[in-house]
């Protein structure tokens, strides 16, 4: 992304982003320009509609003035240099063992709910099938990923069964449950090895739900500029619950600590943030209005507790049902607030293909 220099106060912008240690970027849409008259500070802030700084120039003239200017060549720089991971479908135009595109077609194996085309390699002799994670089931990809895409969004494991039936797909709810098990627990492991590529500032909240009938709640750590889930754990009580383990997790899950962490006035969050982000501004005092809100975080509250409704509960802690909505969030489901994108690829994590789940079931398995 270049800007081009079309008037003075862009000038003036770019000699500021130019300048070293004049812009403080808070977060994705809130940041802090030094005056070049040395009165302080003025705050540059996204809106809806519109950038807005709270200098005399755009205040009262209404103009775009020179703040805003260095912060958008300051935001084209950061698309410049900004760290890309792409996972890529795996190709399917080679032998599986050896690499050679020397393949041809060799039958046809009959599975319960389709056929799956064999191929023999004349360079190596080897047989094989492209069906890489999905070896021994009896249910097509498209089938199994259709069923977590389902569950994820809402769906109870009941009437995901009802839908495959539709589609002359029979098989029971312990059945998809199972390939949400696998499959979660499989990914998971790979997604561990991806580092995201998340802001500096930080937030934490929790949310209740049962475990066995017994409450619970699920304390979470996002990333306020990607909306990026860093970690998650589930405690026993809310007020004796010692939040550490939970930022730890988030450090080592993000290779780094937040600048600045924006909790409730939950004494766990006080004493977690004081031991393992000790150098973070921690802003505990939540307001309803500016850049103090914990609206995000909220709102990830919300898509979970819409997720817990139709579970009615999960069976236990470690649940695959909680981590999966995790995967989901982050991997899978498009965000408005983020222009159609998901979290990973707010983080520079791209994953390819039009079936997201098949691309990551499948890297995950080789």
């Amino acid at each position: 992304m270049v800007l081009d220099i079309i008037n003075p106060r862009q000038v003036r912008g770019k000699a500021i982003y130019e300048s070293n240690n004049q812009i403080k970027r808070l977060g994705s849409e809130t940041y802090k320009v030094k005056s070049q008259n040395g009165n302080g500070d003025y705050d540059v802030i996204k809106t809806n509609v519109e950038w807005m700084c709270s200098c005399p120039d755009h205040t009262y003239r209404h103009v775009k003035c020179k703040h805003i200017w260095a912060v958008e060549f300051s935001l084209a720089l950061r698309e410049t240099v900004e760290p890309k991971t792409t996972i890529q479908g795996l190709d399917l135009q080679s032998c599986r063992f050896c690499g050679s595109t020397n393949i041809v077609k060799r039958g046809v194996r009959h599975n319960k709910y389709g056929d799956l085309q064999r191929y023999v390699c004349k360079d190596c002799g080897k047989k094989f099938s492209f069906n890489v994670g999905f070896e021994k089931m009896k249910a097509s990809p498209k089938v199994i990923t259709s069923a977590m895409q389902l569950y994820f969004t809402g769906t109870s494991y009941r009437n995901v069964v009802k839908f495959l039936r539709l589609q002359g797909v029979k098989v029971s709810h312990v059945a998809v449950y199972n390939w949400v098990e696998k499959y979660v627990a499989l990914m998971g492991n790979y997604l561990d090895g991806i580092k995201p590529d998340v802001g500096d500032t930080w937030r934490a909240d929790e949310v209740w739900l049962k475990v066995k009938g017994d409450m619970k709640y699920l304390f979470a750590l996002m990333d306020d500029e990607t909306r990026f889930w860093i970690a998650q754990e589930v405690a026993n009580s809310k007020y004796k619950h010692d939040a550490r383990s939970l930022f730890r997790s988030g450090k080592e899950v993000a290779g780094k600590s937040p600048k600045k962490m924006i909790t409730d006035g939950l004494p766990a969050y006080m004493e977690a943030c004081e031991k393992e982000y000790p150098s973070a501004e921690h802003i505990r005092h939540i307001k309803l209005q500016g850049d103090r809100n914990n609206n995000k975080m909220e709102r990830l509250n919300g898509e979970f507790r819409d997720r817990e409704k139709v579970m009615r509960g999960v069976k236990k802690r470690d649940s695959p049902s909680i981590t999966g909505y995790q995967l989901y969030h982050n991997y899978i489901r498009e965000h408005e607030g983020l222009k159609g994108r998901t979290p990973a690829e707010a983080c520079g994590i791209t994953v390819e293909g039009e079936n997201k789940w098949i691309t990551l079931i499948q890297n995950a398995s080789t």
